[in-house]
């Protein structure tokens, strides 16, 4: 036997590897037509000279025999050219690995086309971050059971995503030892999550006790297996991001429930407990009783929330005399007023609980019952194991805000630091200073907290979906824009540029003045109209029946006869705008400036209700908005001296300030609303090297703001890049000035296509 001799002619005599292989080539004539079988045979031939080894051959042979026979000819001949692929990126013993994944997937591919969703996604995967196609596909078996093929497309994609050009980073996330990987996963179910609802929630807590801590959404970690409870200490709280085993249609009634609690012991609960002196088992018990007593508080005022947090207990009389149990059936006894329990303790926990109602505003009653029923229970010799404890129900918190651990002794016994390791709070992320200062509620709640900050110290001011385009969908509250405020300068320099331009300015006033942009105002008893005025018609008709002279005033027309304009001017200060405009030595923000401030002193002179703002990016958690005029600011010499102050430098982020815009904006109760983008047209940022990624999220912001009623047009220089602004606002709505004197020229052709 040589390496001349073709492989295929070994396989189809048996004498290569495994005897089966003999088996494997009768099936695949049978399923293969003449043609199938001749391109099966290359793809084989192929392989071979790759250098695949006859281990990934004899993998492949019997991978391509299952697919056959399972998913028909076009899947099993769709495998090679993957196996090519990944040989050429991610090496021979990845390219293996695939044909041996292969039979295991098959459980969870219903059809061909998943199956061919599959391959692609693997494809990607060894095309973009080859060092992780071996651990993903050692793992692809358990990942389609949970994910299938299409999640599994989107958590390959986001693992891309998130892992950047860091070979290393992208390895940790496909491994699943980054902690970050686990959310990807989660969102690649396409369950909601927190962040999905968490305006509404936020709003919910507001609106039953009039509190706004400040609450982060925490990703699980790999290799949990109990779902994760909420936490909170002072007015920071910390919920899962998503309800893993919870019905989607359940989840946002849970996080209702989860907040609600937590609201009720921000309000109810006292100074924290003290540890010391306590077993773990009372210290849970203390918990327990803690959470009852704030919830009964809670009802006084609210008694609909009976409803909301009686549903999910549902222990029974009948379960175990374990801990546990116990500690359910309790909890249920303590809400439920028919439930009934025939145990002697859950039955004193109860009376004990309920003897005194007036002591609940006390605090200390919760301490008082907790020790003595965890006594008890010690008497009972019931084993109680604080390491594997979980709160019951799902929507009550892990009762960490509820202690006290910052003073414990350095020398502690094993118990008492299994009880401070029980009750204290685990912080996945640093909580800085801005983030405590903005979770403090505010005398009128609903209202930003106020506070001092620096000239260069942002504040965040909202959280943005953001449309991934190879996923098809928008993540939500994918990025933070944060609110900067410029830096005044002197306005003599740009007081001098806008002077030199008098007749732009004049004749500009001359086109917006113009243009008539409300709405139409109906135009009644004219002598010309388009149609006739019925009531007028009616009374002519009247007096000539009558014998008296008709008046010609019978029509009726329309007409735009006041302005009724919105319009917030968005000034693209990314680092690419230091360039200089083509065939000039103006550089691009220059030029936006002295463009803007034309703009900004006509619509001023004309009353217009309008807006100046300005933005660039640092990352997806730092798009930066720096506003130089609000709608109710006048056009003054402080608003010059902002946007002469106005500084080029970092990315392009565009689709996020275009969605905070439209919130700016989109609070002007006027006909028309406008955002008039002035851009290099090249949006790109940090985190992410596809740039279409960013041409497509602006895309999608444009439509959603047009859904809202609000217009967006984008003007660019000349050489900017056509492309990305026809693509981003449309053929139709978007012009390139190469010149400012040539602003005039085109600025009527926006007011135009609004008063259309």
């Amino acid at each position: 036997m040589t390496n001349q001799t073709p492989f295929a002619d070994l396989v189809e005599s048996g004498l290569v590897g495994d005897p089966r292989n003999g088996s494997i080539w009768r099936a695949l004539r049978q399923v293969f037509n003449a043609h199938q079988l001749a391109d099966w045979r290359a793809d084989l031939a192929r392989l071979q000279a790759s250098g695949l080894g006859p281990a990934g051959l004899e993998a492949y042979i019997r991978a391509t025999g299952t697919l056959a026979e399972k998913r028909g000819p076009l899947a099993a001949l769709a495998l090679a050219p993957c196996i090519l692929d990944v040989e050429r990126h991610a090496g021979r013993a990845a390219a293996a690995a695939l044909s041996e994944a292969t039979a295991p997937a098959l459980r969870h591919l219903g059809n061909e086309r998943d199956f061919r969703d599959w391959l692609d996604a693997v494809a990607e995967l060894a095309a973009q971050g080859p060092e992780s196609v071996a651990p993903v596909l050692a793992r692809s078996d358990g990942l389609l059971a949970e994910l299938g093929a299409h999640g599994f497309r989107a958590w390959v994609l986001g693992g891309l995503r998130a892992g950047g050009g860091d070979p290393e980073r992208r390895l940790a996330l496909f491994s699943l030892s980054d902690p970050r990987a686990f959310d990807l996963f989660e969102q690649a179910t396409g369950d909601i999550g927190f962040t999905d609802a968490e305006r509404a929630l936020k709003a919910y807590l507001i609106a039953l006790f009039r509190q706004k801590p400040f609450i982060r959404a925490v990703a699980g970690t790999p290799g949990d297996t109990l779902q994760r409870r909420a936490s909170f200490e002072r007015q920071f709280v910390q919920v899962p991001a998503r309800m893993r085993g919870v019905a989607t249609s359940s989840v946002r009634k849970v996080y209702r429930a989860m907040l609600a609690h937590i609201g009720a012991h921000l309000v109810h609960s006292g100074p924290r407990f003290q540890v010391r002196g306590l077993k773990p088992m009372q210290v849970a018990l203390v918990s327990l009783i803690e959470d009852a007593r704030v919830e009964q508080l809670a009802m006084r005022e609210l008694p609909g929330l009976f409803r909301l947090w009686a549903p999910f207990h549902t222990a029974r009389a009948d379960g175990g005399v374990t801990a546990p149990s116990l500690f359910a059936r309790l909890s249920r006894a303590l809400i439920d007023p028919n439930y009934r329990d025939d145990d002697l303790w859950v039955t004193k926990g109860r009376q004990m609980f309920f003897a005194d109602r007036e002591a609940w505003v006390d605090p200390g009653i919760s301490r008082q019952i907790g020790n003595l029923l965890g006594n008890d229970l010690g008497q009972m010799r019931i084993q109680f194991n604080p390491r594997t404890y979980r709160v019951e129900p799902l929507y009550r918190d892990d009762n960490s805000g509820l202690w006290d651990t910052d003073d414990a002794p350095p020398q502690i016994s094993d118990e008492q630091d299994v009880i401070v390791e029980t009750v204290r709070i685990e912080r996945t992320q640093d909580l800085d200073d801005h983030d405590l200062e903005s979770s403090i509620p505010d005398d009128d709640v609903g209202q930003a907290t106020a506070r001092e900050s620096r000239a260069d110290d942002g504040v965040p001011v909202g959280k943005y979906a953001e449309y991934d385009y190879l996923l098809g969908r928008e993540r939500s509250e994918w990025t933070t824009v944060v609110e900067y405020q410029p830096q005044p300068v002197d306005t003599t320099l740009l007081d001098r540029q806008v002077q030199s331009y008098g007749d732009v300015l004049n004749r500009l006033e001359n086109l917006v003045g113009a243009a008539r942009v409300s709405r139409p105002a109906r135009l009644r008893a004219r002598t010309e109209g388009d149609r006739l005025d019925l009531d007028a018609t009616i009374e002519a008709a009247i007096d000539r029946r009558a014998g008296l002279a008709p008046s010609p005033r019978v029509y009726e027309t329309t007409e735009r006869r006041n302005r009724d304009l919105s319009v917030l001017v968005l000034l693209d200060i990314s680092e690419s705008t230091k360039d200089f405009v083509k065939g000039s030595s103006t550089t691009i923000l220059t030029f936006e400036r002295i463009a803007t401030a034309l703009l900004s002193q006509a619509l001023s002179d004309l009353g217009d209700a309008f807006a100046v703002a300005a933005f660039c990016s640092n990352g997806r958690d730092d798009v930066r908005f720096y506003p130089v005029k609000g709608f109710n600011q006048p056009y003054d010499r402080d608003a010059r001296a902002r946007l002469a102050g106005l500084r080029g430098g970092l990315s392009t982020r565009i689709g996020g300030a275009l969605r905070h815009a439209g919130v700016v904006v989109g609070a002007q109760r006027t006909h028309r609303r406008l955002v008039l983008v002035v851009t290099d047209g090249e949006p790109s940022d940090i985190d992410v090297a596809d740039r279409r990624y960013f041409v497509e999220d602006a895309r999608k912001a444009v439509q959603s703001l047009a859904h809202s009623a609000i217009d967006v047009f984008g003007i660019g220089p000349d050489g900017a890049g056509t492309g990305y602004l026809g693509r981003i606002f449309g053929r139709r709505n978007f012009v390139v000035i190469d010149q400012i004197a040539r602003l005039p020229n085109k600025l009527p052709l926006l007011y135009m296509r609004l008063t259309s």
